[in-house]
């Protein structure tokens, strides 16, 4: 097994799965240095594709010739063998992924502005990019088995906080509406651990953290690993605390912003899970499935006694 920093002498992964879970399964023996790294080639695996490796040193914060040295680390010639692994994965994985990329640096050098309306359209070229990531590096199997483990929980526990905090509340909404039993475990009177510790075998936990991830919604996680608890994660890459012990993992990782980093990608995902949850719970309609409004709930819970032949209760 490699120290920090010793090079491997074992075959080099030659996919993109297999040198990701390498650098997971040693990113705990690098030197702190390398895990920088790590984690940059892991959150921005199109990035290592594409650019050159001044470029990358550059936007990871470190030098070239320690790109090198993490590439020989694993086993690899130089930095050119290990971006090649990633290129592979680019050319089968995401056909056309360098033509959209070339148009929509395009589109923002042609169209620039100043000011408010800059941001904006900064920000919505961005998120065009982002979301045909999510759209290329999730799987239909995860999102079935998350559909399935949302549908037949006897409780969903949702942990997210700091800027994950209005997905997991966005999540908690709309598994509400699907008439969900759902709670939402925020630190609001710093009870959130203890409430976990009732987390069950026949609940399920949804944690949401991104870096620099929420110390609490480690913690709620690994309570939930110790009940047998069945783990959702969304977080941004496989070397992500929540990951190791994940039933289903989406990792989306994140493109940092000169001022932000955009919650659209992780939005769309839960939105998505919430409509796969709603298509096994509705199985019985002929449209889409659907999540419905607050207005409609309303309706029914007035309209349901009419039918069995009962007035609604006045209070």
């Amino acid at each position: 097994m490699p120290g920090k920093d010793n090079r491997r002498t074992d075959p080099t992964p030659k996919n993109y799965e297999g040198i990701v879970n390498l650098i997971a399964q040693e990113y705990p023996n690098l030197s702190q240095g390398f895990q920088q790294i790590a984690r940059f080639f892991t959150q921005n695996p199109n990035v290592i594709a594409l650019e050159s490796i001044n470029a990358i040193a550059a936007q990871c914060g470190t030098h070239p010739s320690s790109l090198v040295r993490f590439a020989q680390n694993f086993g690899y010639s130089g930095f050119k063998e290990l971006q090649a692994v990633f290129q592979t994965r680019l050319a089968t994985a995401a056909p056309g992924f360098r033509e959209r990329l070339s148009a929509l640096e395009s589109e923002l050098s042609r169209n620039e502005e100043r000011g408010n309306l800059g941001y904006l359209r900064q920000l919505v070229v961005r998120d065009i990019a982002a979301l045909q990531d999510l759209l290329e590096g999730v799987a239909e199997e995860d999102l079935a088995t998350t559909a399935r483990l949302l549908a037949k929980a006897e409780t969903i526990y949702i942990a997210g906080q700091l800027r994950s905090e209005p997905i997991a509340s966005f999540l908690r909404y709309v598994l509400t509406m699907l008439r969900r039993r759902v709670v939402l475990l925020d630190p609001a009177g710093g009870l959130a651990q203890e409430m976990a510790a009732t987390i069950s075998d026949h609940d399920v936990l949804v944690a949401i953290a991104f870096r620099h991830y929420a110390k609490e919604v480690v913690a709620i996680a690994d309570v939930a690993v110790g009940s047998g608890t069945p783990i959702v994660a969304i977080t941004d890459s496989q070397l992500s605390p929540l990951a190791k012990d994940a039933r289903v993992l989406f990792t989306v990782p994140e493109d940092e912003y000169t001022f932000s980093r955009s919650l659209a990608a992780p939005m769309c995902l839960v939105q998505c899970i919430a409509v796969a949850t709603a298509a096994l719970l509705q199985p019985s309609r002929d449209e889409a499935p659907r999540i419905p409004t607050v207005t409609e709930i309303a309706r029914d819970r007035t309209t349901e006694p009419r039918r069995r032949g009962k007035a609604p209760v006045k209070t």
